[in-house]
């Protein structure tokens, strides 16, 4: 394997978990499926479960963590922001671990990094997995906005997992309670496609790295709509899907 693999095991509202594995080492981001769902899909893509090294949490709302108790079952430590574990019950206290902003983690041979980010939570986090070789993922799940300190943290990734939620429009006038309008919507909410374009075209640099958008809301977007949207805010960085940069979008 010459560069960091990426599965996307679930993701949306109903659950999402990632696994990013180098040559050597597989870790993932989030465990927000049942335990049994997790195990199987890490099965269907050739990972056994056995050889995760480990699990880092985004934040404690149940699609992140729901399936959780997979560590107490094969002891793999799980790692959160300091103030996230008031959220998390499910793991064996054994197992908890803090992963701090300010402090690179080394596993085996890959290295974490993460930033905070901007969610109605404790102490939410984003995460940056790299190789010794320079291969670079960057995971930005749920965010209400991407600063500069997520930008400089994420740049000259070689795969951008990012969600790309909701179309505003499509929200307001959803059937959804005007407090839950107001939260998606919000600086602590979730990114719509079009921030989700505005952080790609200051990311994307035309090296042919692959984007994976997620956590699409199910009723308030489209997946086509979330690629079109960033397909034509690259084209006028003058960059070219499938020439400069692959995408893909997961619903």
């Amino acid at each position: 394997m010459t560069t960091l693999k990426v599965d996307i095991l679930a993701s949306g509202s109903s659950g999402n978990c990632i696994a990013v594995r180098s040559e050597n080492t597989t870790v993932l981001v989030d465990a927000g499926i049942a335990r049994t769902k997790i195990d199987k899909r890490l099965l269907d893509v050739g990972i056994k479960p056995t050889s995760i090294a480990a699990i880092f949490v985004t934040h404690g709302h149940a699609d992140h963590i729901k399936g959780l108790p997979i560590a107490n079952k094969y002891k793999i430590p799980v790692y959160a922001g300091e103030d996230e574990w008031k959220s998390i019950k499910n793991v064996d206290p054994e197992l908890q671990a803090i992963k701090r902003t300010e402090k690179i983690l080394e596993l085996n041979d890959l290295f974490i990094d993460a930033f905070a980010t901007h969610h109605d939570a404790y102490d939410p986090h984003g995460y940056t997995i790299r190789d010794r070789a320079g291969n670079k993922v960057s995971v930005c799940l749920d965010t209400g906005h991407v600063d500069d300190v997520m930008i400089r943290m994420m740049s000259d990734s070689t795969v951008y997992v990012i969600e790309s939620n909701h179309e505003p429009k499509m929200v307001e006038a959803s059937q959804y309670p005007n407090s839950v309008k107001s939260r998606v919507l919000s600086d602590v909410g979730h990114l719509s496609n079009s921030q989700t374009a505005g952080a790609l075209s200051r990311l994307i640099k035309g090296m042919g790295e692959q984007i994976y958008l997620t956590h699409l809301s199910a009723s308030n977007n489209l997946p086509a709509l979330a690629e079109m949207t960033v397909v034509r805010a690259l084209l006028k960085r003058g960059f070219k899907k499938n020439i400069d940069y692959k995408i893909e979008v997961i619903s």
